[in-house]
């Protein structure tokens, strides 16, 4: 059954009626405007089975209220602990592909975490998933004139190291919120620059994926540049798919060109929009800026089986290339608390329905 046929639709909505007034308003941030094409997306997650579609959805609502999630964007993280972030966890927005969908990049590899809580690597991967929802797709929609819900994404595996497993726990924990509470947000995700870890994984990693999924994924040769650029043009290409003799160092190109940095206008823009919204939420209620705080759902159990191959397939590559003392001391965090402080200097992705991010 087409996940979006007109029947499966009507009973979907149907068992919406009964909504009280919080789940309604939490909606309405959601939708946007368009929440047929919201509904969409949760039916679309679970192959159009309406009973588990309307489980999700319900069970989203109760997530965005009960963590405060219609006022995220009005919790700007403090500046040098953002900046921390921002550093750490690379991420940002390049341009718009010729279509006008969002082109988000996402620096795998290079990505070191670890400098700050984890909380708050949590708490702007929300942010930036709610500022594309309320802000950045909303405007390409009206530009557009039709509907843009969704994304794509250029994965960066430049640096990509088998010290990754260190932030497999919180990483999977964002990639769970994502798939629960954001699904069907990305239309395609190409992988660029990926080393043979990345590939030895892939190869084992690929089957275990659903089938939606694994046509999302475009693994590219090198940078991508050529096969990008028929999607978007040159001036919406992630800096490191540009001029490679430019643009190989992360901490030499951490400027206004860079979609990583907090120069960049789209960081910008995004940090100026949080104090807005954060002073008018401190105008008709006290609010502390540092006090967002979300609980991590506990990861599935496919996702656990991917992430224990992910494991496997590393010490593979370990062993085979005879890195003894790489992984000494890793092993995939299990801890009871989601948000303890880390150290590790790489990072390493679960592609899914909704890879990290935004």
């Amino acid at each position: 059954m087409d996940a979006w046929n007109d029947e499966a639709m009507k009973q979907f909505q149907s068992l919406l009626e009964t909504l009280d007034e919080q789940h309604k308003n939490t909606f309405q941030n959601m939708h946007q405007g368009y929440p047929r094409e919201t509904l969409v997306r949760f039916l679309k997650a679970r192959d159009g089975n309406v009973p588990k579609a309307h489980k999700m959805f319900i069970d989203c609502l109760q997530w965005r209220v009960e963590n405060g999630i219609d006022n995220v964007l009005a919790r700007p993280i403090l500046a040098d602990s953002y900046r921390s972030v921002r550093d750490s966890q690379l991420m940002g927005m390049s341009g718009y592909t010729k279509e006008g969908l969002p082109v988000i990049a996402v620096g795998v590899g290079l990505s070191t975490y670890g400098k700050v809580s984890d909380k708050y690597y949590v708490q702007s991967h929300i942010q930036m998933n709610e500022y594309r929802d309320r802000v950045i797709l909303p405007t390409a929609t009206k530009n557009h004139g039709r509907y843009i819900g969704t994304c794509v994404k250029v994965l960066d595996m430049t640096g990509l190291r088998l010290s990754a497993l260190n932030q497999m726990k919180l990483l999977t924990s964002i990639s769970t919120i994502d798939d629960l509470n954001y699904p069907e947000k990305t239309d395609t995700y190409y992988i660029v620059n990926a080393p043979y870890v990345f590939s030895a994984c892939w190869k084992v990693v690929k089957p275990l994926l659903q089938e939606r999924t694994r046509k999302k994924v475009q693994v590219l040769q090198g940078c991508g540049r050529e096969e990008l650029l028929k999607v978007m043009d040159y001036a919406s290409l992630p800096h490191f798919c540009k001029d490679s003799s430019k643009l190989t160092k992360h901490n030499a190109t951490m400027n206004a060109e860079n979609c990583y940095s907090l120069d960049h206008v789209f960081h910008k823009q995004l940090y100026n929009y949080m104090k807005q919204q954060a002073m008018i939420m401190e105008s008709i209620s006290q609010i502390k800026q540092d006090s967002f705080y979300v609980e991590l759902p506990e990861t599935d159990p496919d996702d656990a089986k991917i992430v224990k191959t992910i494991e496997i397939e590393f010490r593979k590559v370990e062993s085979k290339n005879g890195l003894n003392n790489s992984l000494n001391g890793v092993a995939v965090k299990d801890e009871d608390n989601y948000y303890p402080n880390t150290s590790a200097s790489a990072n390493t992705p679960i592609v899914k329905d909704t890879h990290q991010g935004f």
